[in-house]
């Protein structure tokens, strides 16, 4: 099935409870099917067929993601990534708006994403009674919501996370919130069978680009982002800790010759093999 997550995720549920075996098919895996069709068209009898030739291709292919705590936590997740959002797009708009009203506006007021810059911007515009500078107030009152309830989901994320039982946080550089992210993007750990499979999933792993006697790799651009810029996230707090093994192991690729976006892709790789172990051999509650 194709969709299992979405739409026919209710489908889904009541072919499993029937008993039946259901698996997810991507959708990048059905458009290929579909463009190796002699029509090309586009119709759900043609889609079916596509689906159901990807499944007898593929037969390692992933249950639907089930219910429960990691679904749970799935909801909480993309809604706070969907605030953030919305408040970036406030936060360039309220820069916009003073930029017109008060030029060099950042000397006194400093970053707009923080509660003191706001209040420091509310002061700046008092008394003005222009059109724009109404608007920016609104802005602000609408950027204190934002961070409110942003804060809100952030507390009630930890406490899912908690709920898991899961062990990620014991590796430096992964907090409630980086272990949430890991948890929703990766979903059922046994879709990856080893570290390697896992590691091209994310992005970790490098690709080969030899030719001929000249064996080299190039950067992996693929693979899940969102969990690639995690695991980037847990790289960059460890090297800034001196204490941690991977601010040793990020300085034994250095002193090895290796540059510093080198010794964090090597450094990356290593936190993607631990993430790995970490969610195989201690599962979730």
């Amino acid at each position: 099935m194709e969709g299992s997550g979405l739409y026919g995720r209710p489908a889904a549920g009541v072919l499993a409870d029937a008993g039946m075996t259901v698996v997810e098919v991507p959708p990048h895996m059905t458009a290929a099917a579909r463009r190796r069709q002699r029509t090309g068209s586009k119709t759900d009898p043609g889609d079916a067929l596509a689906i159901a030739r990807v499944r007898l291709r593929e037969p390692a292919l992933p249950p639907p993601r089930p219910h429960g705590a990691i679904e749970e936590l799935r909801c909480l997740v993309r809604y706070r990534r969907e605030l953030v959002a919305d408040r970036t797009r406030q936060v360039n708009r309220l820069h916009a708006d003073l930029e017109q009203l008060r030029p060099g506006y950042h000397q006194r007021v400093g970053r707009l994403s923080t509660t003191k810059a706001l209040d420091r911007t509310a002061r700046l515009l008092r008394g003005d009674t222009t059109s724009r500078a109404q608007v920016a107030r609104n802005r602000i009152k609408t950027l204190r919501s934002l961070q409110r309830t942003i804060d809100g989901l952030a507390a009630e994320t930890r406490g899912a996370v908690d709920t898991t039982g899961t062990t990620l946080r014991q590796i430096d550089g992964i907090g409630h919130l980086t272990a949430a992210d890991i948890l929703t993007e990766v979903g059922d750990p046994a879709r990856f069978p080893n570290k390697a499979a896992f590691a091209m999933a994310n992005g970790t792993a490098p690709i080969e680009a030899s030719s001929g006697r000249v064996q080299r790799h190039r950067l992996n651009r693929g693979g899940n982002r969102q969990l690639n810029k995690a695991i980037h996230t847990a790289a960059l707090t460890q090297i800034a800790h001196r204490h941690t093994e991977g601010r040793r192991y990020y300085q034994r690729c250095r002193d090895r010759g290796k540059t510093k976006r080198e010794a964090i892709r090597a450094l990356k790789r290593r936190i993607s093999d631990r993430i790995w172990t970490h969610l195989n051999t201690h599962p979730l509650t």
